[in-house]
């Protein structure tokens, strides 16, 4: 069955780096588009990248653009979210997601992981 399984978050200082694992299983990830959203506590679920099916383009949100980089490990059917210069505001429970076409709307994607928590924090 589709499966995606998100590691890799923590607590990090402000500035610091984390990577972020999005482990599938199911279904071959460079067939699909892979999308990374988060939430914070009482805020609604946010867009932040999403990395093409085929040619692996890569798009982002304004807010992380120049410090997160997604790429993909067709081989490990793997995607990943690196993360830099974090800040107290990135902080946050990040997800993957399947979609067909990056889209900003979660409506669009049809299986979730489980989240991992992000926590920027001196």
């Amino acid at each position: 069955q589709v499966q995606l399984v998100e590691s890799g978050g923590g607590l990090v200082q402000p500035g610091g780096s984390l990577r972020l694992s999005c482990a599938a299983s199911g279904f071959t990830v460079d067939y699909y588009a892979i999308g990374w959203f988060r939430q914070a506590p009482g805020k609604e679920r946010e867009w932040v990248s999403c990395i093409r099916r085929i040619t692996g383009s890569t798009l982002y949100t304004d807010s992380v653009k120049g410090r997160f980089t997604t790429s993909r490990d067709n081989a490990k059917n793997t995607v990943y979210l690196q993360m830099n210069s974090l800040k107290p505001e990135d902080t946050a429970v990040y997800y993957c997601a399947r979609t067909l076409t990056c889209s900003g709307d979660p409506r669009t994607y049809d299986y979730w992981g489980q989240g991992t928590q992000v926590t920027v924090s001196s």
